[in-house]
This record gives C-alpha cells, sequence and structure tokens, in this order.
C-alpha cells in the first residue's frame, strides 16, 4: 500500500526511549489498515511529500524542444525534439552510476532504454571486463524540483537562440502548480 498523510505526533517510548510517530493517512481503506496491525515486522518509508510534475509544464518542455530542434536544423544539421529533450537530461538529469559485466552490457542497455525516451546510459569507462555507467532517469519520473530544472534549462536554451519563450511570470505560474 502506498499512500500520503501527515504526522499528526512526535514522542518518545518510555519503555524503549525510541521515537514514536503518529500518522494521519489519506486513506478510507479500513481494511488494508486492519491487515497491517496483524503483521508482525513492516517496512515502512517517509520522506517529504513532493507534488508530481505539471502536465502542462511538460507540455510546454515538448514545445520548446520542438522549436529548439527546428531552429537547429536550419543550420544544415537535422536534429530533433527528441534528441534535444536527450540532450537536456545528460546534462541536468538524476543518475545512478553502475557497474555491469561487459558480456551483460547490451541486454542491460536495452532494457533500461526501453523504460522511456529519457532513461538513457552514457558509457564512462570500460575495464576489467567491466563497464562503468551512468543510467539516467527519463523527467516522468521526475519530482517538481527535477522537472522545474530541466524547463529552466530548456527554456535557457531557447533564448540563446532567439526563440520567443513565456514570460517568467508565466513560467513562475506553471511551475506554481507543483508547490
Amino acid at each position: 500500500m502506498q499512500t500520503t498523510g501527515e504526522i499528526t505526533d512526535i514522542n518518545i517510548d518510555f519503555k524503549t526511549r525510541k521515537p514514536k510517530i503518529s500518522l494521519l493517512l489519506n486513506i478510507d481503506e479500513l481494511d488494508a489498515i486492519e491487515q497491517l496491525k496483524n503483521e508482525d515486522k513492516l517496512n515502512v518509508e517517509i520522506k517529504k511529500y513532493r507534488n508530481k510534475r505539471s502536465l502542462d509544464a511538460n507540455a510546454y518542455c515538448w514545445v520548446l524542444c520542438d522549436k529548439i530542434a527546428k531552429e537547429l536544423s536550419k543550420d544544415g544539421i537535422a536534429t530533433t525534439k527528441e534528441k534535444v529533450y536527450q540532450d537536456a537530461i545528460l546534462q541536468i538529469g538524476t543518475f545512478e552510476p553502475m557497474i555491469v559485466e561487459e558480456k551483460a552490457f547490451e541486454n542491460f542497455k536495452r532494457i533500461w532504454e526501453k523504460q522511456g525516451l529519457g532513461f538513457l546510459i552514457q558509457e564512462v569507462c570500460r575495464k576489467d571486463k567491466c563497464v562503468k555507467v551512468h543510467c539516467y532517469y527519463g523527467s516522468s519520473t521526475y519530482d517538481s524540483k527535477e522537472m522545474s530544472l530541466l524547463i529552466e534549462l530548456i527554456v535557457g536554451l531557447a533564448k540563446s537562440l532567439g526563440i520567443e519563450t513565456k514570460t517568467q511570470e508565466e513560467l513562475n505560474s506553471l511551475l506554481e502548480g507543483w508547490k
């Protein structure tokens, strides 16, 4: 079960001297909670809540990638909006450093990149029959902070090419939807 909620109380358990947290969960499924009560142990993850990225901001990101690709293609070297997007992911994206056996590398790369356009593998080096890579996550996994960095990078590139972009106020409005 995955849900959001808020901490309603934090105190110390006097028997164990460990912190005790009370949560108010945003669900109405009492059956699920009753099942959890019967478990001996639970694995619970508590982390700061971040709003998901705005679809409007995502759509605007793709509009700009398309305009940038068309502007860059005027120089005779054709590029695509997908390439612009991938270059941006490689510049500011979140990645996991990994080491993969050389014999498994091509299959690993194929599986990783099959997840989506922004899931990229950047080879760092090869040594001792292993490949050191950076595995980038696509923007579909980004939280609002990561997505705003991506949009800011793409807006900056568009401006540098003389492409008209939304005003700062309009951009702020797109990004405010996340807060």
